[in-house]
């Protein structure tokens, strides 16, 4: 058998003859030497070098879809990082806090609480700043809400009534509510009027049976007052029966109560046929005294009309506020006799005299009239809109 032999080449023989040894490729002493560990920088370098550069090894061949793997997801890992940076300006970069630092959720919860009051607060300083110029530029006041409530019910001259007070109404500078409250069901004339008047309305249907006619409006106001503690309606209640005459000046005093006021009433006998004043007597705006001249309602607590008083809405719903002595709701007893509503209602507002604000100040001015001007057995047209002409011709020759 013929065999074969291979020479080392000069450069490695002189390698393999240094110091006296012989050192071949195949031998147990090469594999054996210890080789110094490479750094960490040029690990590095040979993993990148793997992937990037090409060899024509035939290992590398068999490899090469591996390394186009590991190319797309370093490309793609590169490209994630790029998006989740911060592009912004170069001072927000460097005002960006990059610490670290593990902060408790306590800690995280205080930072936002007080951010948000800095915030709020200079909200407020900008709000405050804002009124101040808007007052002094354009006399400008914020005003509270006026919730006007008027029971009504069909009859002749309803129309005539409801659209006097949407008249004054209309002229009472912003914001107001018309609470408007008829039995059993929406009229469809009385709906027409309310969406004609250009006033903010709410149009309620107290739908209690009654046995007794006079006991309706006292049903109609509690249903207005249980929609106002319902909705949490915040201003100043009034209640505006629609057969009543009204001064614009009225209206613009009642956004001065805080939380009762109270005026006197010119109340128009038709028995007597004479006036007769009913409500407080002041001394500035505190209220020492009462007009009174009927002997029967002497006994009253206090000598008001129904449209000689205003209250705050919050007592409806906030009692605990102003400390009222009742802890039931609000509302106007239909067990008691007639003329004596008013003083059972306020005697559940307020306790004395000195809660109360007499307006205007020295209550010596006539603001409201009450006035029975109603018409009894008159049938009034459908729709208050005539189908056809009168009987009567009279020749205009």
């Amino acid at each position: 058998m013929a065999s074969i032999r291979r020479t080392l080449s000069p450069a490695h023989q002189d390698r393999s003859y240094q110091n006296g040894s012989i050192s071949s490729p195949f031998s147990l002493n090469s594999s054996s030497q210890k080789q110094p560990n490479p750094s960490f920088f040029v690990k590095l370098r040979r993993i990148f070098a793997g992937i990037f550069l090409l060899r024509n090894s035939r290992r590398a061949q068999q490899h090469s879809w591996k390394k186009h793997f590991y190319r797309c997801l370093l490309c793609f890992c590169i490209g994630i990082l790029l998006g989740i940076l911060p592009l912004g300006d170069i001072e927000d970069v460097r005002t960006h806090d990059f610490s670290f630092e593990i902060k408790s959720q306590v800690a995280n919860v205080k930072e936002e609480v007080v951010r948000a009051e800095d915030s709020v607060m200079k909200k407020n300083d900008v709000q405050v700043k804002l009124d101040v110029v808007l007052a002094e530029k354009f006399d400008y006041r914020p005003r509270k809400l006026l919730i006007i409530v008027t029971p009504t019910y069909n009859r002749s001259i309803q129309a005539y009534y409801l659209n006097r007070l949407s008249q004054i109404l209309k002229l009472v500078n912003p914001p107001i509510m018309w609470i408007v409250v008829e039995m059993n069901a929406q009229s469809p004339e009385t709906a027409a009027i309310l969406r004609n008047t250009g006033v903010m309305y709410r149009h309620l249907v107290c739908h209690k049976n009654l046995t007794n006619i006079k006991d309706r409006g006292v049903d109609q106001r509690n249903t207005a007052l249980q929609h106002i503690e319902l909705h949490k309606l915040d201003g100043i209640v009034y209640f505006a029966d629609d057969d009543n005459i009204y001064s614009l000046e009225l209206f613009e005093r009642l956004r001065d109560i805080s939380r009762f006021g109270t005026w006197p009433v010119a109340m128009l006998a038709q028995s007597k046929n004479k006036a007769i004043l009913e409500g407080p007597v002041c001394n500035g705006s505190t209220v020492i005294g009462w007009h009174t001249n009927e002997k029967s309602k002497r006994l009253r607590r206090f000598h008001v009309d129904m449209s000689g008083f205003a209250f705050n809405s919050t007592i409806l719903w906030d009692p605990k506020r102003w400390g009222c002595p009742f802890l039931n709701s609000i509302r106007q007893l239909d067990t008691v006799k007639e003329g004596f509503q008013e003083t059972t209602f306020i005697e559940q507002v307020v306790a004395e005299e000195s809660q109360m604000e007499g307006i205007p100040d020295g209550c010596g001015k006539i603001m409201n009239w009450h006035l029975h001007l109603d018409v009894q057995g008159v049938a009034y047209p459908t729709g208050w809109i005539l189908q056809r002409n009168l009987d009567a011709v009279i020749s205009i020759d």
